[in-house]
């Protein structure tokens, strides 16, 4: 099921809540469901940024379904692949802004689209050599793409990592993936939603509970707001802007 703009998923709350999320847990039914979400901030008002995907989060539970906000097609076609063989059958929630369908840097060749399989974290191969990565950006689809272009774009000391699935929430690939970096010493966690919505109240949990000890563990967001986003293009590329640059001006205090 796609709807056509992810805030317009607040009219089958009601759908989900009683017969998608917790079927399995109530009734033993299982479903292959997919619903793709746009989700993404990308100057077009409220309706058409944000598919509340911190409410399926909120209700992500005893493996009940998978979340992922993807970065590539070549995610984008073999989380569906898999999603098609899968046993037994979860529904996956995906989300995807409309700008990564035509972006230049979420194309894959045709290699990783014949073969590989779908990675829940991406790494950041064109990243600073581990060693010399002082801070360590976690993000989730299209802001991905922007956070890389500003760190090339200004050298600044910091790894970018891809969280592609959000739930089950990737713990091993992640702290498999933080062990390279050994001289980093914060985890920014970067999302375009603001600070009460996407998926920080989820995130913060697995990061602190795994982490805390180690780095320290800061958010990056817009300001806490009543809607998911401004109904002015020209507010949100002033806002997009200036996330990004304070996001890695922090890996260099």
């Amino acid at each position: 099921w796609e709807a056509q703009f992810g805030d317009f998923v607040n009219g089958a709350q009601i759908i989900i809540d009683q017969f998608v999320m917790s079927a399995e847990d109530k009734w033993n039914q299982h479903s292959g469901l997919v619903m793709l979400l746009p989700h993404g901030f990308e100057g077009q008002g409220p309706e058409h940024s944000s598919g509340r995907i911190e409410r399926f989060l909120q209700s992500a539970a005893e493996n009940n379904l998978r979340v992922a906000n993807l970065s590539t097609a070549a995610q984008y076609f073999h989380l569906l692949r898999d999603q098609a063989m899968r046993s037994p059958r979860k529904p996956l929630v995906l989300f995807t802004p409309k700008s990564l369908l035509r972006h230049r840097d979420a194309r894959s060749p045709v290699a990783e689209l014949a073969d590989g399989w779908f990675f829940p974290l991406l790494g950041d191969p064109n990243g600073p050599e581990p060693g010399q990565a002082t801070g360590i950006v976690l993000a989730s689809g299209k802001i991905c793409h922007e956070a890389i272009a500003e760190r090339d774009k200004t050298g600044a000391p910091a790894a970018v990592l891809r969280v592609e699935q959000l739930y089950p929430w990737p713990a091993s690939a992640l702290a498999e993936t933080l062990d390279h970096y050994s001289n980093a010493k914060k985890i920014v966690w970067l999302q375009e939603e603001p600070q009460n919505m996407g998926p920080w109240n989820y995130v913060k949990g697995h990061l602190h509970d795994a982490f805390g000890d180690r780095y320290q563990i800061v958010r990056a967001s817009r300001s806490e707001s009543s809607s998911p986003a401004t109904g002015s293009a020209t507010v949100h590329a002033q806002e997009q802007s200036e996330l990004i640059a304070r996001t890695m001006a922090s890996m260099n205090a």
